[in-house]
């Protein structure tokens, strides 16, 4: 439950690999990355997750494309506060200025009035985070978002901000081979914030032959991927993965995950497996 008012299904779908190479660009077929937005829908998902700078602006295009009338349980979250200045590479720009052109283009693009889930993709160091969080307050006010989301962020930064603004959520790197933002986690289950893992597919070398997670696999029939997928389920109840893909066959995979149940003895012996 979103900020408490939006209810959304725990698995996502994240809308950035539907672009091109490097995150740059229209896609290599148009007509693929429309199908997967609208088997996405048809699966049941009802958080799609993009970012002005994913393209840039080609992600937010192609959803507003494929769902626009969107289904009233459909969510769509976006983010602002870095450039492109070119494929694969990304700079901060949290000016308040930036932020709120940022906003007005990705309503246009979207085809929305007002954002549900508006997300600081990044913080960046360069402006007081008085004034990046405050032009995103003020958009709130002025009712282009409703809520207010983090990406990338520690504990003393979500807290920082919270002092200024409601946090509805946070974005950022988590899966079984990185877990640097477990602290987070926790943060975040313990306040009721939902926390949003980027890159949740990576399991390095958790999924070679013979490992804890291949034999769960192994017994549920699953891939590696799918049962890392349950696995972040399962780890907290505030966890919402929001796994991406540009193939329908990848998405129904990824979507089948949530239907997987891993007992607990399951669960401890791929938590307390590492890799690379």
């Amino acid at each position: 439950m979103l900020g408490g008012d939006l209810p959304v299904h725990r698995l996502g779908f994240g809308a950035m690999r539907l672009t091109g190479k490097g995150v740059w660009g229209e896609p290599p077929d148009h007509a693929a990355a429309i199908a997967v937005l609208h088997r996405a829908v048809e699966l049941g998902i009802t958080l799609i997750d993009t970012a002005d700078s994913y393209g840039p602006e080609v992600s937010e295009r192609l959803i507003a494309e494929a769902l626009h009338p969107y289904p009233p349980n459909v969510v769509i979250a976006t983010k602002a506060g870095l450039d492109r200045p070119g494929p694969g590479r990304w700079t901060p720009n949290g000016r308040p200025a930036h932020l709120r052109a940022a906003c007005e283009g990705s309503l246009r693009r979207l085809k929305l009035e007002r954002i549900d889930l508006y997300q600081l993709h990044r913080i960046d160091p360069a402006v007081p985070m008085e004034d990046q969080i405050g032009a995103l307050k003020q958009l709130q006010v002025d009712g282009k978002i409703r809520h207010i989301g983090l990406s990338e962020v520690g504990v003393a930064e979500i807290e920082q901000a919270r002092g200024l603004v409601p946090i509805v959520s946070v974005q950022n790197r988590y899966n079984l081979v990185d877990r640097q933002y477990e602290p987070v986690l926790d943060y975040c289950e313990r306040e009721g914030i939902a926390f949003l893992p980027w890159f949740p597919l990576a399991t390095g070398s958790l999924a070679r032959a013979g490992s804890p997670l291949a034999r769960v696999a192994e017994q549920l029939r699953a891939t590696p991927a799918q049962v890392a997928l349950a696995w972040l389920l399962r780890r907290s109840p505030v966890m919402l993965p929001i796994p991406g893909t540009a193939s329908v066959q990848h998405l129904e995979e990824n979507v089948r995950a949530a239907l997987l149940q891993l007992g607990g003895r399951e669960y401890e012996q791929i938590a307390s497996a590492r890799g690379a």
